[in-house]
């Protein structure tokens, strides 16, 4: 137990680092959350910082989710959960750090970019998981050409995930996971969903910074 509660702390202070403010703070010394979206995620990064910066915090969020998922494989042999369950663990809490960062005060990004990578980290010892995170990608990317609203594409790629992992029959311990996380994503997108049914949410345009 003694283990399972490092792991688990651990994944939570590795997801709270909060990488868009610190890149925010680094490249043009400002608190990003009192600009664009206010959001401390890959998008208002893009927004406000920039495309490099952007890409970079993206990658680093989604690298954060998958961080967690190494370590609990170097501490199976140590907590005496499944490997499924510890790994899950581990995922959710690290999640759960990103969105609500114990660093500025739990108030975090969406979540999108590190559910991917907790996904990612799950997908290598689950089989199927790979096609799915592949297929949810396409879906994004797909909505995302159409639609140009990035909070659309996550929120549909996240409603997504749990029908997915019962199609392609995963366990039941991943498909409650599963939609755990989209119930995360969909919280954390409230007020996006809010302002897509008013027809209000902006579009991402690519050609200018905040």
């Amino acid at each position: 137990m003694r283990w399972t509660i490092t792991g688990i702390i651990i994944s939570y202070l590795i997801g709270s680092i909060p990488t868009a403010f610190i890149f925010g703070k680094l490249l043009k010394g400002i608190d990003i959350r009192n600009f664009g979206s206010g959001n401390v995620g890959a998008t208002n990064a893009l927004r406000v910082l920039g495309k490099r910066a952007g890409v970079l915090v993206l990658f680093l969020d989604i690298v954060k989710g998958i961080i967690p998922l190494f370590i609990a494989q170097k501490m199976l042999s140590r907590t005496g959960l499944s490997p499924e369950i510890l790994l899950i663990l581990m995922g959710v809490s690290c999640i759960c750090g990103h969105n609500w960062t114990i660093f500025l005060n739990f108030k975090g990004g969406k979540g999108i970019a590190t559910t991917l990578g907790v996904l990612i980290g799950l997908a290598w010892n689950t089989p199927g998981l790979g096609l799915i995170i592949l297929e949810l990608i396409l879906i994004w990317i797909l909505v995302f050409l159409l639609f140009r609203i990035v909070s659309l594409s996550s929120v549909l790629s996240a409603l997504f995930l749990p029908f997915f992992t019962i199609v392609f029959r995963q366990s039941l311990t991943i498909i409650i996971s599963s939609a755990i996380l989209t119930v995360f994503i969909l919280i954390r997108h409230k007020h996006n969903i809010a302002r897509l049914l008013q027809g209000k949410e902006p579009c991402l345009n690519f050609g200018k910074k905040s």
